[in-house]
């Protein structure tokens, strides 16, 4: 008996300090998050014997505000994607409208990337919309990292049946995705690269979407630059001031 609670003793302060699944996907969406964000980043859609290029701004405050800007090229300059609380709105400039779009449209392709409209604008909340358990580890690029299930609450308004994520354990970055339809068969699956300082942090620079099923599609983001913690007028996540976002 003695020694058993000594060997109590001895564990209960690393059982206090684990942590759940949960605080470690909310470390690593915060990572990523800050309290607030601007970003230059460049899109680049790569299909067997084409390829194209789009470039945007995006802003970002908590969970519940975000604004996306495409700023090149010429064609789709000016289109704005809007997200207030659980509503999205997307300007479109070729016909002068605001469009409130609804929840069947964020599975649906953004831009015509591997992107869903879901993953830009992020309508539901990686922690408050799923439930996580630890389901492995693997090491990825000489980083030791968990291995996080994701499933959808019952009363969630999400896009995916399930998801699993490989988190650092140092740096609580996402160095890998899977999204699964509510089937259970993998849909696509997201890799990050070049890990950098940007900001202020190490980050992964480089995002590759891969879908499942087609051989030779991906669409790889790349973050040129991006500041954390910084000050953003209101006014940028307003419906009325989507046609005017420079």
């Amino acid at each position: 008996m003695r020694n058993w609670i000594m060997a109590l003793a001895v564990c209960m302060p690393m059982l206090l300090q684990a942590q759940s699944a949960t605080e470690v996907v909310a470390k690593a969406d915060q990572v990523m998050r800050g309290k607030s964000s601007i970003a230059d980043m460049t899109i680049q859609i790569v299909r067997p014997s084409w390829s194209r290029e789009m470039k945007m701004k995006t802003w970002s405050r908590g969970t519940e505000q975000s604004a996306v800007l495409i700023t090149a090229p010429a064609k789709d300059a000016g289109t704005v994607f809007l997200k207030r609380d659980k509503e999205v709105w997307n300007w479109v400039p070729a016909i002068e409208r605001t469009i409130k779009m609804p929840p069947s449209m964020m599975s649906q392709s953004w831009m015509g990337t591997d992107f869903t409209n879901d993953d830009l604008v992020k309508e539901f909340s990686v922690v408050n919309d799923y439930t996580h358990k630890f389901v492995g580890e693997e090491t990825i690029a000489g980083r030791s990292c968990w291995i996080v299930e994701m499933t959808p609450k019952p009363d969630a308004a999400v896009v995916w049946g399930k998801v699993k994520v490989w988190i650092d354990k140092k740096d609580y970055l996402q160095l890998k995705v899977e999204n699964y339809d509510e089937d259970g068969y993998l849909v696509n699956s997201m890799l990050a690269y070049d890990i950098k300082n940007l900001g202020g942090r190490m980050i992964p620079s480089r995002m590759e979407m891969i879908p499942a099923d087609e051989p030779g599609n991906k669409t790889v983001m790349i973050y040129n630059n991006i500041q954390f913690d910084v000050a953003i007028d209101q006014e940028v996540f307003t419906v009325d001031y989507m046609k005017r976002l420079k």
